[in-house]
């Protein structure tokens, strides 16, 4: 029997070192959608997504704690941004996954140490406490038993030598081959890119954040990854939706885009469309079938199923245009097919389709 992983994109679920941001966003959030900021509130609309899956993988944008904090951002900063989620954070997290699921958090991208360094190692704890499983915290992948005593390992990247280090290519091959060695099924995830409306597109070439700061290769990381052995790729970091493609049996997702964000964050189009991404995995190497449940976000943290399948299109679209011979097609079932050599841009597209269920 396949092991189901489901995945998504960014989750943060607010910020308290910004007291002031808190305390309106609450309110707002009251006034206009009668929801509770509370971290289980906030995700309660999530967990159908994840129902049916063995392994959840998310990744935590953000650091988990409370009290005084070391600051991240300048007063006078205009790109900087620090998130710290509430402590019930983690077991919301948890919880999304039910009583037969496992839950595994990246912590490798570039929120989870806002709170400091002794503010990392505080998410990491309470994390641990409430049962979630953390990748990317170091070099070493994370082994998860499945309730059926079936094993996988997660191994998270971030362009960053504080974390497993996305843009060292020999590094990365040399990371996954050694956890494949272990553990034969491995998961790889990568908080990588550019970010913002500009950044669907993907290309084998370094991508800038800010015009300055390498935020890696996407395409020569999935090419390091997969020589390493790994049976998937999953991408986040860009706030927006990107390709996909099957290599053989294996698929790697550029960008899983937001799926549940709770800040000072632009939602506008595309970044309110994200997805959740369920596979069966039959063994290393294979995959056996993938497929979308689409995602919107009506406001920072206002999370709804994206009945217009706009964020299937722009996967179907996106994975046409950047990888033409490999690139995913997204049929009316939300089903991510291989592309034949039949097939040209522009064909094999969404119309209408609702969410993928099993």
């Amino acid at each position: 029997m396949p092991i189901r992983l489901c995945a998504g994109g960014d989750v943060t679920l607010g910020t308290n070192l910004d007291t002031m941001w808190a305390k309106t966003a609450a309110k707002r959030l009251r006034a206009d959608f009668g929801m509770s900021s509370a971290p289980d509130s906030l995700l309660a609309p999530l967990k159908p997504f994840f129902s049916d899956a063995d392994i959840v993988l998310v990744n935590v944008e953000g650091a988990i704690g409370a009290g005084v904090a070391p600051r991240k951002c300048g007063r006078r900063a205009l790109n900087c941004f620090a998130f710290r989620q509430p402590l019930e954070t983690a077991r919301a997290l948890r919880a999304l996954a039910g009583d037969s699921g496992i839950v595994v958090g990246n912590v490798a991208n570039n929120h989870a140490r806002d709170a400091g360094d002794d503010g990392f190692l505080v998410s990491l704890a309470h994390l641990g406490r409430a049962g979630v499983l953390v990748t990317g915290a170091d070099t070493l992948a994370t082994p998860v038993v499945t309730r059926r005593g079936d094993t996988v390992a997660v191994l998270g990247f971030y362009t960053s030598s504080d974390s497993p280090d996305a843009r060292d290519l020999d590094a990365v091959r040399r990371h996954v081959t050694r956890a494949v060695e272990r553990w034969g099924t491995v998961i790889v995830t990568m908080h990588l890119g550019a970010e913002g409306p500009t950044a669907q597109r993907t290309r084998d070439s370094t991508e800038l954040f800010l015009g300055t700061i390498d935020r890696g290769n996407p395409v020569a990381f999935a090419n390091a990854a997969l020589e390493g052995g790994a049976t998937m790729v999953i991408g986040h970091g860009p706030h927006v939706l990107r390709a996909a493609e099957w290599r053989d049996d294996r698929l790697v997702l550029y960008s899983l885009g937001n799926l549940l964000t709770y800040g000072p964050f632009r939602l506008v189009e595309p970044m309110n469309r994200g997805s959740v991404v369920c596979a069966d995995i039959d063994s290393a190497r294979h995959v056996r079938a993938a497929w979308m449940r689409p995602t919107m976000q009506l406001a920072p943290g206002v999370l709804r199923v994206d009945t217009t399948a706009r964020a299937a299109l722009l996967v179907d679209s996106l994975s046409a245009l950047d990888f033409p011979v490999t690139g995913v097609l997204v049929g009316p079932d939300g089903v991510l097919r291989r592309r034949l050599a039949t097939d040209s841009v522009g064909q094999g597209g969404i119309k209408g389709a609702s969410p993928h269920r099993r």
